[in-house]
């Protein structure tokens, strides 16, 4: 049950949660355009590289099926805060780093952060939408997940190519927005009526409540394809602008990445406006498009494609991705919302981890070219059985 405690700090609202959400969802990938100052340094293997990004998303996933639900019983607030704290631990490990075991210890409190956030933020700036705001709160909320992974190799990219300490400052920059993030959590309202301390944390599997379930399959389906698109950007883009593009000015690198993450902001926007039964086919659909783009941009040696496929497939991702959070999240009770949209989210990290840990394992039997156009073909592939799916399947009750 949710109700409306603090009334006069009602007011900060929704776009301030979002804000919070942007933040913490930054420091998941801030180390992206660093990677290869940490190869560099290290001395270690592109395979290492997308290890190291699995290991992000086992912790995410590892969250989400312990405690995804956990805010709905300890309150939104005290969840987003622990949430911050694990962000910041996570920057200290890779100010600190020396060696793999830091930065695999830094990637994994990430994801135990990111796991956190993405219940609990996402149904704090839902819950604190006023009447008539759940549309914008909608696209907030997604806005800010999509917006902050793509602020993070932005940020760090400008900031190590153009200032000092390129594997320190970027943290340390991390560390004091993250301070501003948790003075604001403060004072944001508890949206959960009766918060209490969860007696135990247990597997969750994906059970969900009965409202949830026939929307739930089409909507996570498409997610987890578009997400594959993302895995790539985030972990292993960055050799490929580099080794094989030819590219190595690590602020073109965060900005390319920030590209995929703008396009799916973009496509998030156009969501509402063309409807969820519809905008979810759409979405696999531009996403094979830009897939197509990116696998051209590898064959043809072309930095130019490349960005082009970058903003498509957001495109196609933000559509399919906004219209199944929405569809879920309007289906799903308020006593399990952060739990459904957690089991949302657990489907969608696999679909951020597990294929590009083949694309690591393929780079050494095809190189970085031929396992990124293998990742391509992989992926459309799904995509486009996705796409047919939830075509003559399309999420129940919307427009």
């Amino acid at each position: 049950m949710i109700t409306d405690r603090a009334g006069g700090r009602r007011r900060l609202g929704y776009p301030v949660a979002a804000g919070v959400f942007a933040i913490g969802m930054a420091g998941t990938t801030l180390p992206t355009p660093l990677y290869g100052l940490y190869r560099a340094q290290l001395g270690f293997s592109e395979l290492m590289v997308t290890v190291v990004f699995a290991v992000y998303a086992l912790g995410v996933i590892t969250v989400l099926l312990l405690a995804g639900n956990v805010s709905d019983e300890a309150g939104r607030r005290p969840v987003l805060l622990a949430a911050l704290g694990l962000s910041a631990a996570s920057a200290l490990c890779f100010i600190f780093a020396g060696g793999l075991p830091m930065l695999l210890l830094g990637r994994v409190l990430s994801g135990f952060a990111a796991g956190l956030f993405s219940g609990a933020a996402t149904a704090a700036v839902l819950e604190l939408a006023k009447p008539g705001q759940e549309a914008q709160a909608g696209f907030a909320a997604t806005a800010a997940n999509m917006g902050g992974l793509g602020c993070g190799p932005l940020l760090s990219g400008l900031l190590a190519q153009y200032a000092p300490r390129p594997l320190l400052l970027p943290f340390l920059v991390h560390l004091a927005l993250v301070a501003v993030a948790a003075v604001v959590t403060r004072l944001l309202p508890e949206t959960v009526a009766h918060p209490h301390r969860p007696r135990t944390l247990r597997p969750q599997g994906l059970e969900l409540p009965p409202e949830v379930r026939g929307v739930f399959a089409p909507s996570a389906v498409a997610a987890f394809a578009g997400f594959s698109l993302l895995g790539l950007f985030t972990a292993v883009a960055p050799s490929f602008v580099g080794q094989t593009l030819g590219e190595h000015n690590l602020a073109v690198t965060g900005l390319i990445v920030f590209t995929v993450f703008l396009g799916s902001t973009a496509g998030q926007s156009l969501t509402e406006r063309i409807g969820t039964r519809r905008a979810l086919p759409l979405g696999c659909l531009v996403l094979v498009v830009g897939l197509l783009l990116v696998a051209t941009s590898l064959a043809v040696t072309s930095l130019p494609v490349l960005v082009v496929g970058a903003v498509c497939g957001g495109i196609g991702q933000g559509l399919a991705f906004r219209a199944g959070l929405t569809a879920v999240g309007r289906a799903a009770p308020a006593a399990h919302r952060g739990g459904t949209i957690s089991a949302f989210f657990l489907v969608a990290y696999l679909g951020i981890s597990l294929p590009v840990v083949g694309v690591g394992a393929l780079t050494l039997a095809l190189g970085l070219r031929g396992a990124g156009l293998a990742f391509s073909a992989c992926v459309i592939v799904v995509t486009v059985a996705v796409g047919l799916y939830v075509l003559r399947r399309p999420p129940a009750g919307d427009d």
